[in-house]
């Protein structure tokens, strides 16, 4: 009963294990490759789950599916299985089956190589000389699976030591669709916000995105190890990957639009969305996009852990992480650095609202407005303005891979994008943030 309720928490949920299908991949019925790209974009042990979520990933698209190895392009930055911190050293853990997932994963691009320009010079199936050099070779026959996995804010996603912007995503998009580099593209987007890379994406350019979040809410952590004080995984992403596992290997009796309904329904932390071609690829089964495997082996039994059923959102895991470690600590001289640390954090999340609001108000000249602008986020209406001014704030100011707090604050900016000049909003950003 102990072992059943433990497989609850963790969303052990029926499926055990990994195992290569009998047979390769069968080519879709439209005569060409699946191919994918999965990324996870932060660094640092407090991140642990990106990289969990992303490693599980790969087990399931080659061993489970059939997708070819050649075929799948990985982004990991690779500083969890070695870390410090990590009690099981070479070991990444997984939400969903509480074995290890680091073993057998072929990370393509590590540490420095995982950048904004070096994924979408991937997708662009342009040549790298770094890392292993592997590109997206699909062509006007294949579908692409991408997923990516990690912090966001409005119209922006996060990399280890820069950012993805949604006009430089875009861009890229249109020139594949130009350029016939695929045939029908799906996406699946892990991070806060992430409903904003998306929301204007045309129905024309035979894309599906599927996020965690909206445009204007967070993503949420689930699933905390107890002994290692992490997130093994994020929410959205644990319920997508258990709901494909669970009809394995019957994987073409799903289509992109139930599994979206069922995700959706699974998923109370956050809302689930979805953009893009929501005609043909809606009806598309998942197996289009996520492999065709041969027959079901047998399933191995999943070793218990101890895990919670807390969820935190996502821009929060870190102050949590430091605080947890805090009360764990029994020595002086690490609880005074722990110390030291938290509060440094707590008071630049209250430092980061002050200097919107002064920015706002250099900006708008009214205090009336300032309120206005900061009640909630709206639409982005001005990309190129909102990557100018969110730029200009991360270089200037503070970067969300070190302080990922300040994403639920980074609205104020996009709505400022919406009503004024960005030329002044930058200068604004850059009179305020001397600190």
């Amino acid at each position: 009963m102990f072992r059943a309720a433990l497989i609850a928490a963790c969303f052990l949920l029926a499926v055990k294990g990994y195992h290569p299908v009998e047979d390769l991949l069968e080519q879709p019925e439209r005569g060409g490759k699946i191919w994918a790209v999965i990324i996870a974009g932060s660094n640092s042990w407090f991140n642990y789950r990106h990289q969990s979520d992303v490693s599980h990933l790969y087990h399931i698209l080659t061993k489970k599916h059939g997708i070819p190895k050649q075929n799948v392009i990985t982004l990991m930055y690779n500083d969890i299985a070695f870390n410090k911190e990590n009690k099981y050293p070479g070991k990444i853990i997984n939400a969903l089956h509480g074995k290890d997932v680091y073993e057998g994963v072929v990370i393509d691009y590590m540490r420095e190589d995982v950048t904004p320009k070096n994924f979408l010079d991937i997708l662009m199936g342009k040549s790298l000389t770094v890392g292993s050099g592997k590109t997206l070779k699909s062509t006007h026959k294949d579908t692409v699976f991408v997923n990516f996995v990690d912090h966001g804010g409005p119209g922006v996603l996060g990399f280890p030591d820069s950012e993805l912007h949604v006009t430089d995503l875009t861009k890229v998009l249109q020139s594949m669709h130009k350029e016939k580099r695929y045939k029908q593209m799906l996406w699946y987007v892990e991070a806060c916000y992430s409903g904003s890379m998306f929301n204007k994406l045309s129905p024309n350019m035979n894309i599906t995105a599927h996020t965690a979040s909206n445009t204007d809410e967070s993503s949420y952590a689930c699933v905390k190890d107890e002994e290692l004080d992490v997130y093994l995984g994020d929410c959205w992403s644990l319920n997508w990957m258990n709901n494909t596992e669970q009809i394995f290997p019957n994987l073409d009796s799903e289509t992109v639009e139930q599994q979206y309904e069922i995700v959706k329904k699974m998923t109370n932390e956050s809302h689930a969305s979805i953009f893009g071609d929501l005609t043909y690829i809606y009806k598309e089964p998942i197996s289009v996009f996520m492999g065709n495997p041969g027959k079901k082996a047998a399933s191995e039994p999943a070793p218990a852990r101890t895990c919670s059923e807390k969820t935190t959102a996502t821009p929060d895991v870190m102050l949590e992480y430091l605080k947890k470690m805090r009360d764990m600590s029994n020595d002086m001289e690490e609880s005074d650095r722990l110390d030291q640390e938290i509060r440094y954090h707590t008071f630049t999340e209250g430092k980061v609202q002050e200097i919107l609001e002064q920015i706002s108000h250099q900006v708008t000249g009214s205090w009336d407005m300032v309120e206005v602008f900061s009640r909630h986020p709206e639409t982005i209406e001005h990309p190129g303005c909102n990557k100018d001014v969110l730029s200009a704030f991360f270089s200037q100011c503070y970067k969300m891979q070190t302080h990922p707090y300040i994403t639920k604050y980074l609205y104020r900016l996009t709505n400022l994008c919406n009503a004024y000049n960005g030329e002044k909003i930058v200068s604004a950003v850059n009179d305020n943030c001397n600190h």
